[in-house]
């Protein structure tokens, strides 16, 4: 979590072989899972959003390759507030822009 940014862009540029400056949001999570940066590219510049619990932890989806994941802006929203996405009985929502 140490990462501002430019590291950020970097990260997904370099190692996810994604767009930093596409229409996606780019979500990243610590080991301990407690604190979350989200990165954002609008117009001309980046958003950097960083969300830390004093209390428990997120509820961070499991990847096959431990990489990249994509998710609906409903399953974010599930992980921001603690939720895990894949719980019994949720429905998919209609994915109106790509979350990675």
């Amino acid at each position: 979590m140490r990462k501002s940014i430019d590291g950020l862009a970097v990260l997904v540029q370099m190692s996810f072989k994604l767009d930093p400056f596409s229409d996606a949001i780019f979500v990243f999570c610590n080991a301990k899972r407690d604190k979350i940066k989200i990165l954002y590219w609008e117009h001309n510049g980046f958003w950097l959003y960083y969300r830390r619990l004093e209390r428990g932890r997120f509820k961070w989806p499991d990847s096959p390759d431990d990489k990249v994941i994509h998710v609906t802006e409903r399953e974010l929203r599930w992980i921001l507030d603690g939720l895990d996405i894949h719980q019994k009985g949720a429905l998919r929502a209609v994915k109106q822009r790509k979350i990675i």
